[in-house]
């Protein structure tokens, strides 16, 4: 990624002279804070107006204050980030969309583009390139984490996207998550730290991954996560 700020002209050919006007859309509050802090690093780049905690919320709250930017959890309560895309990206086009997520399945990231969002980035971002990012989208820029961005181009060149998998559909977006950390190798402790969740709720998830399944232990769950390519 470029530097903060590069390639910072707005739609009228000036430089921006105001701060991008950033809604943080995130259930995870610790998360929230955290990447407001970050932001607030850049507050002549990035200016952080509204949070929301679901999906009900985010939709209210992008409609009232119309940012340049949201940074949109592909997962959240309610009916996640596709929905608030399918929601409000026709009504307000003038509002860009950034997913921020900790998923990197191919589906996410397909689903999400097609359904409004101008870019995807993971939770692994560090917080300058998190306001690169912000920063390019608000000025149209498509913005993609490396390995993503193929499958864009992919899903986009007339590639078929990713086919329903029945199994995989019987799994919350959560487990889902949950099962791919299992899978490249993430102690409980480690998940519920990258999650922001219990090891007691990490432990509740597994336990219902595996039972959906049919599964018996992690490393039947690790093979049946690779044999898919969800790692």
């Amino acid at each position: 990624m470029s530097e903060p700020g590069a390639g910072n002209d707005s739609g009228n050919g000036g430089a921006r002279t105001e701060p991008v006007r950033v809604v943080l859309v995130d259930d995870h509050a610790m998360f929230r804070t955290g990447v407001r802090a970050e932001l607030g690093q850049s507050s002549d780049v990035v200016d952080v107006v509204a949070e929301a905690a679901d999906t009900a919320e985010a939709i209210t709250v992008i409609a009232q204050t119309r940012p340049d930017v949201v940074l949109l959890d592909v997962h959240l309560p309610g009916g996640g980030g596709v929905e608030v895309l399918q929601q409000l990206h026709a009504k307000l086009p003038e509002v860009k969309f950034l997913a921020l997520s900790v998923s990197d399945a191919a589906e996410d990231v397909i689903g999400t583009i097609r359904a409004g969002a101008r870019g995807y980035v993971t939770k692994t971002i560090t917080g300058e390139d998190l306001v690169d990012a912000i920063a390019r989208v608000a000025d149209g820029d498509a913005v993609f984490s490396p390995r993503l961005a193929g499958f864009v181009l992919d899903a986009f060149a007339g590639s078929e996207a990713p086919s329903v998998d029945d199994d995989l559909d019987r799994l919350t977006q959560r487990e889902r998550e949950v099962l791919r950390l299992i899978a490249r190798g993430y102690a409980y402790k480690e998940i519920a730290k990258e999650l922001f969740i219990s090891v007691k709720t990490v432990e509740t998830h597994v336990s219902a991954v595996l039972r959906k399944l049919q599964l018996s232990n992690r490393y039947e769950l690790t093979r049946w996560a690779t044999d898919r390519r969800l790692i």
